[in-house]
């Protein structure tokens, strides 16, 4: 029984077509794969930064808008409680 034994365990990774191997290799590499899925979830592209950046832009925008709306409206019922609007100003850093 042990002679028969021997030669289709010696065969079994020639029928198995390399999944071991390939098996062997996906454990060896996993730790790297899962510490580079690790670092990319923890940092942020430059991609999304500007993606991120011009949604905020957006967002603040549409906002001062409705408030622009809402203040001529207001403005429309009581011109002499109204002051000129200026426009959106950027304020110095300095």
């Amino acid at each position: 029984m042990r002679k028969l034994l021997l030669p289709i365990v010696a065969l079994l990774p020639l029928l198995s077509g390399g999944c071991v191997a390939k098996t062997a290799w996906n454990v060896a590499t996993l730790p790297v794969k899962a510490g580079s899925q690790a670092v990319d979830w923890t940092t942020t592209s430059q991609e999304e930064s500007d993606r991120n950046y011009g949604k905020k832009m957006r967002e603040k925008e549409a906002q001062e808008g409705k408030e622009r709306r809402k203040r001529e409206k207001e403005c429309k019922k009581n011109p002499d409680n109204c002051q000129a609007y200026d426009g959106y100003r950027a304020s110095d850093p300095d």
